[in-house]
């Protein structure tokens, strides 16, 4: 039987038009998610509040604004779920926010549309890839980031499509430049969740195996934020308005109540490299990443 051309299907495939409301508190409440220390006063403290760059992610995995038991907004990779029908748990393979200007940290409304950009193929019973993008805007309609990301659908691979493309970012085979010692609460990632990833897998133990997992997992965005709060405080202190681009894969999945590293290679100006560490395993839980500030 010929399988369906997934991106014949599925490129250009848009969700409805979607918004969210924001305060102060809602920026704080990210920044302890993300693991924001005692000392953090500017990202917890309305008086010196900043906001960190990746609460701009918080679209891609819907929004606050479910009500209990509901599920959540699903973005547009979800729609691959109709045709492929997997019977277990889809994963992230990479996320990317690229900073057209800094989120306003007292209130504010994102605007977005998410779309599918492209579908790879990684072989028969290798899967398929659903990239999506999602651009996000403020109230008036000022373009505030882009976020681009990856969907691994286990039982979708062979379709004749096209390859996915390898990333081009290569860590150095040297000793990190800087490394930072962090800590995964043990309750992590229920903080995490209230900033709006309501995914099952991530609070649901039994759910979690029924997905084929051992028990409930962190939120590789949750990783994401925690690389780029730890990068800021590393190579631009205090001025997280400077971040432009920042991206990773995402290499292994990790637990709550675990401690972590960050570490860093400085590239060039304004371009770090970096990897996100298990300590526990010693295995990267994000890999080939990317930091990029401004002047």
């Amino acid at each position: 039987m010929e399988k369906i051309n997934l991106a014949d299907v599925l490129v250009g495939k848009k969700m409805e038009p979607r918004y969210l409301e924001y305060n102060w508190r809602d920026i704080a409440l990210y920044a302890l998610a993300v693991g924001a220390k005692r000392e953090d006063l500017q990202y917890t403290y309305e008086k010196y509040l900043k906001a960190i760059p990746t609460y701009g992610t918080v679209p891609y995995w819907g929004t606050v604004n479910v009500r209990p038991y509901q599920w959540m907004p699903l973005p547009a990779s979800m729609l691959a779920d109709e045709i492929i029908k997997p019977t277990t748990s889809f994963l992230n393979m990479d996320h990317e926010i690229i900073m057209h200007r800094p989120i306003d940290p007292i209130k504010g409304t994102f605007q977005w549309q998410d779309e599918i950009t492209d579908v790879f193929d990684r072989g028969d019973g290798k899967g398929a890839v659903v990239k999506t993008k999602v651009k996000v805007r403020d109230e008036a309609g000022n373009d505030v980031c882009t976020n681009y990301s990856t969907t691994f659908f286990h039982e979708a691979g062979g379709f004749g499509g096209q390859p996915m493309p390898k990333s081009s970012v290569v860590i150095p085979d040297r000793d990190p430049d800087i490394e930072i010692d962090d800590y995964i609460s043990p309750v992590q990632n229920l903080l995490y969740r209230l900033t709006g990833d309501t995914n099952l897998i991530h609070v649901d133990p039994e759910y979690a195996k029924k997905m084929g997992l051992e028990t409930s997992i962190m939120q590789g965005l949750c990783s994401f934020g925690f690389s780029c709060r730890n990068a800021i405080a590393a190579l631009i202190p205090g001025e997280p308005e400077r971040m432009t681009r920042m991206a990773a894969q995402m290499s292994s999945m990790l637990l709550p109540d675990t401690p972590v590293k960050l570490q860093l290679w400085k590239i060039g100006d304004g371009v770090a490299y970096f990897r996100f560490m298990n300590c526990n395993t010693g295995k990267a839980v994000l890999n080939r990443g990317v930091f990029e500030w401004k002047k």
